[in-house]
């Protein structure tokens, strides 16, 4: 064996412990201490105003950096009738709604679905997705396991100065682990 190729197979073999045990001790040093959210504010970033896709605004219920990435919750206030998300994927997260009031459409793989207050859907990872708000208002709990960089978009598109084009919505997208691929749901 080469002198090159024995020292990188010696720092993977004692470098793989270390990054096992940095996300065992990562799990383990979560705080003990519960918090609470209020009802109608936004913990980390007050009230996200988005601006492009629609102009919804959020809230950041449980934050990725509360579970070490493991979990994301957002309240969002639906204020865009006839207005979505395009189609797009979550490689990495699986996404679940539950509508806590109002009315939506989504399109998940080929199939699509009405949602009402008091329903729920699961969006598995890797699978197109989409919707739209049917109701003039409406309120929905948005969950994403892992948390991912959803709260990182959702900051970006509120903090544009401007109304973004599709290539710059699509860029990101991109950037925070989301692909668009396909428009958005046009209510019937």
């Amino acid at each position: 064996m080469k002198r090159g190729n024995f020292i990188a197979s010696l720092i993977a073999i004692f470098s793989a412990p270390s990054i096992a045990w940095n996300n065992v001790k990562k799990v383990f040093s979560r705080s003990e201490k519960g918090f609470k959210i209020p009802a109608g504010e936004g913990r980390i970033h007050g009230h996200i105003q988005l601006k492009g896709v629609n102009a919804n605004m959020l809230d950041v219920e449980i934050s990725g950096s509360d579970t070490n990435g493991d979990l994301a919750i957002f309240e969002q206030t639906s204020l865009s009738q006839g207005k979505g998300t395009p189609l797009h994927i979550h490689p990495l997260q699986d996404e679940i709604f539950y509508v806590i009031d109002g009315s939506y459409i989504f399109k998940v793989g080929e199939d699509k679905y009405d949602l009402k207050t008091g329903d729920s859907i699961v969006l598995p990872r890797k699978v197109p997705h989409a919707w739209t708000q049917v109701s003039e208002k409406g309120k929905m709990l948005v969950i994403l396991q892992p948390a991912g960089k959803l709260e990182n978009f959702f900051v970006t598109m509120s903090g544009l100065d401007h109304v973004p084009a599709q290539e710059e919505i699509t860029k990101i997208f991109n950037e925070n682990e989301m692909q668009v691929v396909g428009p958005g749901l046009k209510v019937d």
